[in-house]
C-alpha cells in the first residue's frame, strides 16, 4: 500500500510518500531531502527548504499508523496542512 501528502509552500512543493516496500520518503522540488525504513515506529523526517525571501526553513515530518496512515509536517516550528492524494 502506498500513500502521498502534497502540499505548497512558498513557491516549494513538499511531497511526503510512504510504502511497505520503499518505506518513507520527503521531497522537496522533486528532490529527496530524507528517507527512511522504519516499518514499527512511527517515522520522522527532516529537510529544509528555501522562502521567497532567500531564507531557509526547517521541515518535519511525522508518519505513523499501521492500517490508517496519517502524516503531520511542520515547516519552521508551524504546522502545516498536506493534502493526501494517494
Amino acid at each position: 500500500m502506498k500513500s502521498e501528502w502534497i502540499v505548497n509552500y512558498d513557491d516549494n512543493e513538499i511531497r511526503v510518500t510512504n510504502s511497505w516496500f520503499s518505506g518513507e520518503k520527503l521531497f522537496v522540488n522533486n528532490e529527496l531531502q530524507d528517507e527512511q525504513l522504519s516499518f514499527i515506529t512511527p517515522s520522522n523526517l527532516t529537510g529544509s527548504l528555501t522562502d521567497k525571501n532567500g531564507v531557509k526553513l526547517n521541515i518535519k515530518t511525522n508518519i505513523s499508523g499501521f492500517f490508517t496512515v496519517s502524516c503531520r509536517l511542520f515547516i519552521d516550528n508551524k504546522k502545516v496542512e498536506l493534502k493526501q492524494t494517494k
